[in-house]
């Protein structure tokens, strides 16, 4: 009996390994493009016009072209696109390690700005959007459209994708423009999902004042909460760190909590129906702030550069798998009869971008420069058409919500749908392809390189500094105390400048006094060594 449940074993072998054989296949094809993407990506670092992010969609479309070819026509992709694989496994190594790596200082000295840019300049966006595809796409013969539907197309061409720009950017030669972009890109992509749940959980057909407030509130009640819960989970993660010590049995317990918890921050949120970007972005930044200080300091260089290595990991592979599923073969069947069709619709989608995006950048750049007095901290009319251009690419967010919303496993048999879906493809490429190289030569035309000459720009309150400080508390008093040409409080400009540094004097205060001594942070952790390499104690004097 022995034998024969073993031929049987041998026998059903081959139809095993067979089915396998094309998983195999596909994931070594992907790691094989991913190292291409890396040292292509070194190679034309310098380059003028390429990036990264450009590469990998170009080598993506390559090689779709590629199997294409192989399969006669037939596919041109190995794996199919699903919104839960990007949502759930890509999407937050990225977002945290965003706020694990921003310089806070700047971020948050640049909150409001941001958050107006983020928040309402996106639904501002969304609803010039919105109304133009009203008025356009009744006029073109591609199908029968909602009011949701057109809701969710402005959501899903609200959401930005500045990562082309980011890369161009310095941090330390352009704070005050990085952390807009880079803030703003953040804000924007929480916005746009919270507010594209929210038009899909209510219904519109009878849409009246009351269902637009609770619409509104709805969204607040996301935002607020997400919010909250990214910065619990944060504050436990150092919590449980500081008094558990993981350190002086094993680094690798204690950095595995780290990602564990923050991993654990976002699917929380998709578990309570949040926005797992903010919760996930929140988290990381207190998770740099307080858990990042309580580790050892192997575990820090560890985890620095292990969320750095996932979250390029992630983008690089988001970029890559666009340019091999732009050419599915399966989607511009339905629409190969009306190629004019099509392309209206990515052109309309294209102009209706452009100037949504330039409907908010500038007017709500007028109104943040009225609350600053300080020149330098003004947004110049050059900085203002970098962050207008930086929010023209559209990437992997407006795709994964064009699936959720138009199509199911990758796939469509509606010709309406099927329209979004290429045109959402052919927005994506144009818009990152031609705007993303001309990315760097404009930067380089508007914005000549010039180093920060003041103190204040710079913030070394991130885990790629170590050893300095977040702020200096006598140039923190000096800063928030020692000016003595703040101005008087009798203006719209005095009203909203004051109280921003008395905000951020108390909460330092507020900060040493209480959250440290209770959830670490710098000078707070006790010195244990962690690794026969940990013998000499870290100079506290500096903290």
């Amino acid at each position: 009996m022995l034998a024969s449940y073993f031929d049987f074993y041998m026998s059903k072998m081959p139809s095993l390994s067979t089915s396998d054989h094309a998983s195999v296949v596909s994931l070594n094809l992907f790691v094989a493009l991913l190292c291409a993407c890396i040292v292509l990506g070194h190679l034309l670092e310098e380059n003028r016009w390429m990036n990264e992010s450009i590469t990998a969609l170009l080598i993506g479309l390559t090689t779709g072209v590629v199997i294409l070819l192989i399969s006669k026509g037939k596919s041109s992709h190995l794996l199919v696109f699903s919104e839960d694989l990007f949502f759930i496994y890509l999407l937050p190594p990225i977002i945290f390690n965003a706020g694990f790596q921003v310089k806070k200082k700047q971020f948050f000295r640049n909150f409001v700005t941001i958050m107006l840019f983020g928040a309402i300049g996106t639904v501002i966006s969304c609803t010039i959007i919105s109304l133009g595809v009203t008025q356009f796409f009744k006029k073109l013969d591609i199908g029968t459209f909602d009011l949701g539907d057109y809701l969710a197309i402005g959501a899903i061409f609200a959401a930005t994708d500045s990562v082309c720009t980011l890369q161009v950017l310095n941090q330390d030669e352009t704070p005050l423009l990085y952390s807009l972009v880079f803030g703003e890109g953040v804000v924007n992509d929480a916005t746009s999902v919270v507010v594209f749940n929210a038009i899909q959980s209510f219904d519109l057909t009878h849409l009246n004042h009351e269902a637009a407030f609770r619409l509104l509130g709805n969204f607040f009640y996301l935002f607020l909460l997400s919010t909250l819960l990214g910065v619990a989970t944060g504050l436990i993660s150092a919590y449980v760190i500081k008094k558990l010590y993981f350190g002086r049995h094993s680094t690798d317990r204690e950095v595995a909590l780290m990602m564990l918890m923050a991993y654990l921050s976002y699917m929380l949120a998709e578990l309570f129906a949040l926005s797992g970007i903010l919760t996930v972005f929140f988290c990381g930044i207190v998770m740099s702030h307080y858990t990042w200080h309580n580790v050892t300091e192997s575990s820090r260089i560890t985890t620095k550069h292990a969320f750095a290595t996932l979250s390029f990991l992630a983008e690089t592979f988001i970029f890559l798998y666009v340019g091999m599923d732009a050419l599915d073969i399966d989607k511009w069947r339905s629409v190969s009869d009306t190629p004019g069709t099509s392309v209206a619709v990515s052109s309309i989608l294209m102009g209706l971008v452009m100037v949504g995006r330039a409907a908010f950048v500038f007017p709500l750049s007028f109104l943040s420069n009225l609350a600053k007095k300080n020149q330098s901290e003004k947004i110049n009319f050059k900085m203002q058409v970098v962050i207008w251009w930086s929010g023209l690419m559209r990437g992997a967010v407006s795709m994964a919500l064009a699936y959720n919303k138009f199509t199911r496993a990758g796939h469509t048999d509606l010709r309406g749908n099927a329209i979004m879906i290429t045109s959402t493809i052919t927005v994506c490429l144009f818009s990152t392809v031609v705007f993303g190289m001309l990315t760097k030569p404009l930067i380089r035309y508007l914005l000549p390189h010039q180093k920060a000459t003041t103190s204040m720009l710079s913030d070394d309150n991130t885990p790629k500094s170590i050893q300095i400080p977040l702020l200096d508390q006598d140039s923190f008093i000096e800063f928030a105390g020692g000016n003595h040409n703040v101005p008087r409080p009798d203006s719209i400009r005095g009203f909203l400048t004051r109280p921003t540094r008395t905000v951020h004097y108390y909460w330092r205060q507020f900060d040493d006094s209480f959250m440290r001594p209770v959830f670490g942070g710098r000078g707070f952790v006790p010195f244990v060594p962690g690794s026969p390499t940990e013998r000499d104690p870290p100079d506290l004097s500096k903290a």
